[in-house]
């Protein structure tokens, strides 16, 4: 029965490494676009928000409850 010894402060720096690398990749996907792709982009979710909200159901305020 051998168990692995694994070095608790280099586990903790590779995870800090790997969401570090995580965020920079995040960074780099939303900072990296042309102004006409982020426009685009801004202009699909707005879209697809008033979409939704013009989906949605009101109640009436005469409806009991």
């Amino acid at each position: 029965m051998s168990a692995e010894i694994v070095n608790l402060r280099r586990a903790r720096k590779a995870a800090s490494r790997d969401a570090d690398a995580r965020a920079a990749a995040a960074n780099r996907a939303r900072h990296g676009q042309t102004k006409s792709a982020r426009d685009a982009t801004r202009a699909q979710a707005d879209l697809a928000s008033r979409r939704l909200d013009g989906s949605k159901l009101s109640r009436r305020p005469d409806a009991e409850d």
